[in-house]
């Protein structure tokens, strides 16, 4: 048998930078994967594609809507989203490809198939054939990453109604999509379709979209969406999915009135989140057990309740965010070897990559509230931006929340053009404690879209923004 100073099972981005980092720190490590390529969800079906499907419609958007107005004529203009679909793919091969590329440089073992506890000291790993192969690790790292939920009466059939994984991949723009779910990979999904010409209904159980950002942030992007074509039915109950042929349907109910919809379409896209992945994983055999959400208990050093077992990333508590469990990998590794790391969770931003961008980190008006601490508000839209109308980017704002007292930031709410950017300034800014005053006295290049942050932070101190 085998054996590894640390056994990390999953190779998403927290898995394989946990072994990353372990390596470097001299551990012999072995990574457990169960598919073909490494890289978990984000880099094969997640982050990355989504991000690339993104891009190309957003081109194909601006050549169809904005080109003229720049000055710049196009004829005979189209779809080909074959060609689409194939650029995705070679860009989640190229970025797929370099994950292995780092495991052999940092000399991890990559072992394939899908790992379970033996015990708390002995994975085993059966192939696709099979066969069964068991290590032995003196320590072992969870990163098994997360799955598609649904809700009571939507069964997911992979062909009509369907998850992210799907939608990356279909053969035609669909003339109508269902959403299911007003959440990021929902609004992200259906950007990318509505740009190329699809309509898109989206059916909202709550009264915001994206609802874990400041409450600004959902209302600013709904507006946004809904001038690409969304149409939204918030506060709505889903009851039913059906197929029939090539037709979708969904039914649902009203929270406000108990009236009744019917949406027909070509797909149904089921966006109601996702839930911590631990099937097969026989956690009980090493002694562990989920919670009533499906996450594996951790402390504040991400140990479970079995000394030298960790768990990272969607399986535990916290933002289920690619770069939140990169940060905890990162985190445990450093642990393991008696380092003192640090992560503040309030600091993870968080971003929907729509257009407008939506980037946010620290603390919401609505919980700033609801705790009762004082705080100062300021804001800047971006239609007050030179280099937004530049570009013709002016839809959205920054907003700073700072302590009422101390001026500290304490959070800061983007929606805007390059949002997912520019959110790091912010993030440095907090983890330092900066005031609103720190980044009002910053010298900010002109004309760029950050100026717009400092105004953010001038009309948080005393009202005092220069270009509204």
């Amino acid at each position: 048998m085998n054996a590894f100073d640390v056994v990390v099972i999953g190779s998403g981005p927290g898995g394989y930078v946990a072994a990353i980092r372990c390596a470097q720190l001299g551990m012999k490590t072995a990574l457990v994967e169960k598919y073909n390529t490494l890289g978990g969800t984000c880099l094969n079906v997640g982050c990355i594609p989504s991000k690339a499907m993104l891009d190309s419609s957003e081109h194909y958007h601006n050549a169809a809507h904005t080109f003229t107005e720049h000055g710049i004529e196009l004829s005979n203009l189209k779809v080909n989203l074959p060609q689409m679909v194939n650029r995705k793919n070679e860009v989640v091969k190229q970025t797929t490809a370099g994950i292995d590329y780092l495991m052999k440089k940092n000399k991890i073992t990559v072992l394939r198939g899908h790992g379970s506890f033996e015990s708390k000291n002995v994975v085993a790993i059966t192939a696709a054939d099979g066969s069964v192969e068991k290590v032995e690790a003196k320590k072992v790292i969870i990163a098994t990453g997360s799955k598609p939920s649904s809700v009571p009466g939507v069964t997911i059939d992979k062909k009509r109604i369907i998850t992210s994984t799907e939608a990356l991949n279909l053969p035609a723009v669909p003339e109508h999509m269902i959403i299911i779910g007003g959440g990021v990979i929902g609004m992200e999904m259906g950007s990318v379709y509505a740009r190329l010409g699809a309509k898109i209904s989206v059916v909202e159980y709550t009264d915001a979209i994206v609802g874990a950002f400041d409450r600004i942030l959902s209302k600013e992007l709904q507006k946004s969406l809904q001038k690409l074509g969304f149409e939204f039915y918030m506060q709505h109950k889903v009851t039913a999915a059906s197929t029939k042929g090539k037709t979708a349907s969904v039914k649902a109910v009203s929270l406000k009135d108990n009236s009744e919809i019917e949406l027909k379409g070509d797909y149904v896209l089921v966006s109601t989140g996702r839930r911590p992945y631990t099937d097969g994983l026989n956690l009980e055999k090493a002694g562990l057990a989920a919670d009533d959400r499906g996450r594996i208990p951790v402390n504040e050093n991400c140990e479970t309740a079995v000394a030298g077992i960790y768990a990272i990333g969607d399986v535990v508590r916290g933002v289920m965010l690619a770069h939140k469990a990169e940060e905890e990998g990162v985190f445990v590794a450093e642990h393991m070897v008696g380092q003192h790391p640090h992560i503040n969770h309030l600091l993870i931003p968080n971003v929907v990559y729509t257009w407008p961008e939506v980037a946010s980190v620290g603390y919401t008006e609505e919980q700033l509230k609801e705790s009762k601490r004082a705080y100062k508000s300021g804001s800047f839209p971006f239609k007050a931006s030179g280099r937004a109308r530049a570009s013709m980017d002016t839809d959205g704002l920054i907003k700073v929340l700072a302590d009422a007292t101390t001026d500290e930031i304490l959070g800061v709410h983007m929606i805007g053009p390059r949002a997912a950017d520019m959110i790091a300034e912010a993030v440095v800014a907090m983890e330092f404690r900066a005031s609103a005053e720190d980044i009002a006295r910053i010298s900010h290049a002109h004309p760029t879209f950050t100026e717009s942050f400092r105004e953010a932070a001038l009309a948080a101190t005393d009202n005092r923004a220069l270009h509204i």
